[in-house]
């Protein structure tokens, strides 16, 4: 999964840390620090959720039913869709929509970023959270602290102010490295990588196979996602 060779930015002031949610109330403020408190309760009735994503090698796929399943545990109800295979157009039902994306080549899928662009006007009439999958715990591992950041401005920050959007929740995963489905260009400009994550400790399952997630920072992040969209 390539795309970890942006410059070094530093990270928007008005954003929450990696993987976090934002309190609506600390994105009009200058400075974001931590987590926000929240008084806990149980959803409103009827919550209804979507979860819509574009994936290239299964790991957004992965990381939306997870989230929907913590989702589900916290009394929502949720509709999960592959955006590649289905043309999601109403919006109406929905209290809380979930967008996520691979970024192959450091750019969203296609599908996740027409799904934004077309409907970015309802969208801010929602409680909305955007999520990506990424190599960030490859880099993480390795120390590097600006290569992460850089990443997190250009697929989350930078994303959601070019469609002119204001998310309560961004989330920035790890992904998967699946050199079986990689074309050859690609594959062999990842070639380097291969030795790379060996070395990072990440093991393959199956072979050509690597899995950069971490599951309990998704389901940290779909737990406090519930509680930020009931405040919002």
């Amino acid at each position: 999964m390539p795309g970890f060779k942006a410059s070094p930015t530093s990270v928007n002031p008005h954003t929450a840390p990696f993987g976090r949610v934002i309190s609506p109330a600390r994105v009009r403020s200058v400075k974001v620090t931590g987590l926000m408190k929240t008084n806990g309760g149980a959803p409103p009735s009827g919550a209804r959720t979507l979860i819509a994503y574009g994936t290239r090698y299964g790991a957004t796929e992965g990381t939306s039913q997870e989230i929907a399943r913590i989702l589900r545990e916290e009394g929502h109800e949720v509709k999960v869709a592959n955006l590649k295979q289905e043309k999601v157009e109403d919006l109406s039902g929905y209290n809380l929509i979930v967008v996520g994306s691979g970024i192959p080549m450091g750019t969203w899928a296609a599908e996740a970023d027409d799904f934004l662009r077309r409907h970015r006007e309802e969208l801010n009439r929602k409680k909305l959270a955007l999520f990506v999958s990424t190599m960030k715990t490859m880099a993480e591992r390795e120390g590097k602290t600006e290569q992460v950041a850089s990443t997190r401005k250009k697929a989350l920050d930078d994303k959601a102010a070019q469609h002119g959007l204001r998310p309560i929740a961004l989330g920035l995963f790890g992904g998967v490295i699946d050199f079986n489905r990689m074309g050859l260009m690609t594959r062999m400009a990842m070639g380097l990588a291969r030795p790379a994550l060996e070395k990072d400790g990440f093991k393959e399952t199956p072979p050509g196979v690597y899995d950069l997630r971490d599951w309990d920072e998704i389901r940290s992040w779909a737990r406090e996602l519930t509680k930020t969209a009931r405040q919002a």
